[in-house]
C-alpha cells in the first residue's frame, strides 16, 4: 500500500517512503483512499489491512494518503482525488444535510477514542464550562475533534463565541502549542493523549477512549472510525468495495484475537514516537474501541445524529435519512 504524506506532521516522511509500501500483484485493482492521520491508533485496522497483507490477499493496490485532519479528507473524496476516506462516520451525516450522500461500508470504532485534554499549567480549568475565554486545539475546524469539542461545550452550557477553537493537528504540533500555552485545551487521540500525560503536561478532562466515558459525556455510542464513501460510487462498484470491507474486518478481527504487544510488532515502530511501552499501554486500554466484525453498532448513528443536531443548524433530525449513510450489507458478507 503505497501511502504519500505531503501533508503530514511530526516527521514521518521516512516511514512513508519504506514502512508500509509492498509490491501489488500485476493485476490488483488500484484504489486510492485518504486518512486524517495514519499513525493515530483510532485508525489502526488500515494500517494492519496492509501490514498483515489483507489488501493484497483481496486484490487491491491500496494507495493511502494521510491528511492532518478528516474535513480535509473528505474534501479530496468529493473532489474524485480519492474513492474513500478513513475518517470518523459523522461526516456521512453532515454531507447529507448538504446534499451530498455518502455511507460508512464499514465500521471500525464504535467510540471516538478521543479525550479532552487540559493544560497543567491551568489547573483553574476543571471542567468544559471553565473552558469560557480559553483557546481549545482540534484537528482542524470541520472535523470530527471539532464537532466533538463544539457539542461538549454547549453541553456545558457555553455558547460557541465563547470558546476560540484553534486548528493545531495532532502529535508534535499540537503539544507544542499546549507548551507554549498557545492553547489551554485540545481534543486529541492516541498516542498524542497519552505523551501528553506522561510528560505531565495534560490531564484529562473528558474521556471519550472508552464505552462508559462515551455514554456519559454523549449519551450512548458514537460510532467513529469508518471507511466512508460517496453512495453512488458504492453503488457502482459493489465488488470493489466488498473486497476493501473482507480486509478491514479480517483486520478488526486480527485485533479483537490478539493482545496489545502482538498488534504493536504488526506497525511500523515510528508510530511509538519513540516509547514503545506507551504505545502498548494505550493500545491495550483502547483497543476495545473497534467494533470486532465491521458492524454499525444499534443505537449508534442516533447517538451521533442528536449530537451533530445540537450545534448544526442544516443538521435536523426529520431532514436526515440515517439509513443512507451506513451500510452493515458488505461487513455482514465477510466469510
Amino acid at each position: 500500500m503505497p501511502i504519500t504524506g505531503k501533508l503530514w506532521r511530526g516527521g514521518l516522511a521516512l516511514w512513508v517512503s519504506a514502512a508500509m509500501s509492498f509490491a501489488a500483484p500485476a493485476r490488483a485493482e488500484q484504489i486510492a483512499l485518504m486518512v486524517g492521520g495514519i499513525e493515530k491508533q483510532i485508525y489502526l485496522p488500515v494500517v494492519l489491512a496492509d501490514r498483515l497483507g489483507y489488501f493484497r490477499d483481496a486484490g487491491l493496490d491500496v494507495e493511502v494518503e494521510s491528511e492532518p485532519a478528516g474535513v480535509e479528507a473528505a474534501d479530496e473524496m468529493l473532489a474524485g482525488a480519492v474513492q474513500g476516506v478513513i475518517g470518523f462516520y459523522d461526516h456521512t451525516i453532515e454531507l447529507q444535510s448538504l446534499g451530498k450522500y455518502t455511507q460508512s461500508v464499514v465500521q471500525l470504532a464504535r467510540v471516538p477514542g478521543e479525550v479532552v485534554a487540559v493544560s497543567a499549567r491551568h489547573p483553574e480549568i476543571a471542567t468544559m464550562a471553565d473552558l469560557k475565554g480559553h483557546l481549545v486545539g482540534v484537528t482542524g475546524l470541520g472535523s470530527s475533534t471539532d464537532f466533538l469539542s463544539k457539542y461538549l461545550l454547549m453541553r456545558a452550557g457555553l455558547k460557541l463565541s465563547d470558546v476560540t477553537p484553534v486548528p493545531v493537528g495532532a502529535g508534535d504540533t499540537l503539544i507544542a502549542a499546549i507548551r507554549k500555552d498557545q492553547i489551554q485545551a485540545a481534543m486529541t487521540t492516541e498516542p498524542t493523549a497519552s505523551r501528553l500525560l506522561a510528560s505531565g503536561d495534560a490531564r484529562v478532562l473528558i474521556d471519550l477512549r472508552d464505552e462508559a466515558g462515551t455514554r456519559a459525556a454523549l449519551g450512548g455510542l458514537y460510532p467513529a472510525a469508518c471507511l466512508y464513501m460517496e453512495s453512488g460510487w458504492v453503488a457502482a462498484h459493489p465488488d470493489t468495495v466488498q473486497r476493501l470491507v473482507t480486509a478491514l474486518v479480517r483486520a478488526l478481527r486480527f485485533i479483537d484475537s490478539h493482545d496489545a504487544d502482538q498488534i504493536a510488532a504488526a506497525v511500523p515502530v515510528a508510530f511509538y514516537v519513540g516509547n514503545r511501552a506507551m504505545y502498548v499501554a494505550a493500545l491495550a486500554a483502547g483497543k476495545h474501541m473497534f467494533t470486532p466484525d465491521g458492524l454499525m453498532p444499534a443505537g449508534g448513528p442516533e447517538t451521533v445524529l442528536k449530537v451533530l443536531s445540537r450545534f448544526m443548524p442544516g443538521v435536523r433530525p426529520a431532514a436526515i435519512d440515517l439509513s443512507r449513510t451506513y451500510t452493515n450489507a458488505f461487513a455482514s458478507a465477510v466469510p
